[in-house]
């Protein structure tokens, strides 16, 4: 039998890096002796009140069909903390909740884009993005943010990539995975582009509340773009909710409608309990945030520290997330071979940073989102290997 052609979006060139991630995985379950820094799922536990307010609303019955652009209580959670970022007011109804960040984004990308679109991806770029671009038909063109400009934004480079088939561009601000997190010129900038070649932009601002210094800026709230953003996050990583699946886009209304019909289709709304959850979580965490904001600072100066003894492995220091980019090509130009060399002689798991696009290829990429004690035996037995 045959499948439909659309199967063959569904992946990218790289997502064959993951197989390590796997492997690592289970091994762990084995007993093996292993390290996972291959994936950005936060050690933390989620905080304990929102755990007993899912618990208390399902013990009250709230396990039923909900809204399908979720509940207003969470939705204005949402604005409320979206209008201190974006330093505008959002409305409520502007906000779809939708399962996870990946899922908000490829529905928005079916409701933005379709066949014969261009749309513009700041390489690198999360991995899941060439899927959900494709998936509409449209095509996506990789710009490059330089590897000698500790992979920023290169303007002229994104203005020369437009076309008159050009219908977006697609971010992440903080990058995964790379870290750099945007500072306001290289906004004001990106804004000025789209507005004056009217340009959607969707972005994913997941790893917003853990920038390091300073404070996130959305781009939503610059002159012209708040018709014209829509900004896809989420609970996972702020509040170490990954499998709790709760997301959102945020967009003008009309785009509301359509995805709601999205959530029609595959969805038919989130659960009540999930968005009670979420809701307490976006409400009252807020010095939960802080705490992991300042954990993940310790375990990146950590990081940095230790892989400073290594040989001839330079990183890039990031501003903010859960992710570090080390440039391996001193030892390897293959990096999917080095991670896997790596894994195999130490059990430490990291991840071929290739997989994000060919602009951080011969770079990996190691999470800190394990305890101290086994980063700093990863970051020896890293340190070991490539002196070795």
């Amino acid at each position: 039998m045959k499948f439909a052609p659309f199967v063959d979006s569904l992946s990218g060139e790289g997502t064959d890096a993951w197989d390590i991630l796997t492997e690592s995985r289970l091994a762990l379950e084995r007993g093996e002796d292993v390290i996972v820094l291959s994936i950005g799922d936060p050690d933390l536990h989620t905080p304990a009140f929102v755990i007993e307010t899912a618990v208390d609303a399902m013990r009250n019955g709230d396990t039923h069909y909900t809204e399908l652009e979720g509940r207003y209580s969470l939705r204005s959670a949402i604005a409320e903390k979206t209008s201190r970022s974006a330093g505008v007011a959002i409305d409520p109804e502007w906000i779809t909740v939708l399962a996870g960040t990946q899922n908000a984004f490829y529905s928005t990308c079916r409701c933005l884009f379709s066949v014969g679109d261009e749309v513009i991806v700041l390489d690198p770029a999360y991995v899941t993005y060439e899927a959900a671009i494709a998936s509409t038909g449209a095509r996506q063109v990789r710009v490059t943010q330089p590897v000698d400009s500790g992979f920023r934004p290169d303007i002229e480079a994104i203005v020369q990539a437009i076309t008159p088939a050009t219908r977006g561009i697609v971010f992440s601000n903080p990058s995964n995975p790379t870290g750099v997190a945007l500072n306001s010129n290289e906004l004001q900038e990106l804004a000025r582009v789209a507005v004056e070649h009217d340009l959607w932009v969707l972005v994913d601002e997941v790893y917003g509340d853990l920038v390091f210094d300073g404070v996130h800026q959305s781009i939503a709230g610059l002159p012209g773009m708040l018709d014209r953003t829509v900004t896809v996050s989420s609970v996972s990583k702020s509040y170490a909710m990954t499998g709790w699946r709760c997301g959102w886009a945020i967009g003008p209304p009309e785009l509301g409608e359509h995805l709601r019909k999205m959530a029609l289709i595959n969805l038919y709304g989130l659960p009540g309990f999930v968005m009670e959850a979420a809701d307490a979580a976006l409400r009252q965490g807020d010095e939960e945030v802080a705490v992991a904001r300042e954990i993940y600072r310790k375990r990146r100066d950590l990081v940095v520290e230790k892989l400073g003894e290594a040989s001839a492995l330079p990183v890039l220091v990031p501003e903010a997330g859960m992710f570090l980019m080390a440039d391996v090509r001193g030892h390897n130009l293959d990096a999917h071979s080095f991670a896997w060399d790596l894994y195999r002689s130490t059990g430490v798991s990291v991840l071929d940073a290739g997989a994000f696009g060919p602009t951080s290829r011969g770079w990996i990429r190691i999470s800190y989102g394990v305890d101290e004690q086994h980063l700093d035996e990863a970051c020896r037995r890293i340190v070991d290997f490539t002196q070795r």
